[in-house]
């Protein structure tokens, strides 16, 4: 599946959805340095891509960096909320929360 999607890349189709598949693969597949790469790229796209937030959290969850998960989770539940996506709005707060206990605020 990866060797597809990066096929696809290189013949010049970068679009949102691509990087989302090509980021949600490589996480999927324990790779969560190579994920946030595409999920960031993702965003570049669609910064209101509230699914590529979450997934962009959970690498950095997957890399145990608490603040910068934190910190993408924040942002992804502004996003969330200002386009009305209230359960990714619902999800990201609960994983704020799990971040916060874990940086012990």
């Amino acid at each position: 599946m990866i060797e597809k999607l990066e096929q696809m890349l290189k013949q010049g189709q970068d679009n949102a959805m691509l990087r989302f598949g090509l980021g949600k693969a490589y996480l999927d597949s324990k790779q969560p340095d190579k994920a946030i790469e595409h999920f960031q790229a993702c965003l570049q796209h669609d910064k209101n891509y509230s699914a590529a937030w979450k997934l962009l959290g959970k690498c950095y969850v997957e890399l145990k960096n608490w603040q910068q998960a934190a910190e993408i989770y924040q942002q992804g539940i502004n996003i969330a909320n200002e386009k009305g996506d209230k359960q990714a709005e619902k999800e990201m707060q609960v994983f704020l929360k799990r971040c916060n206990k874990q940086l012990n605020k």
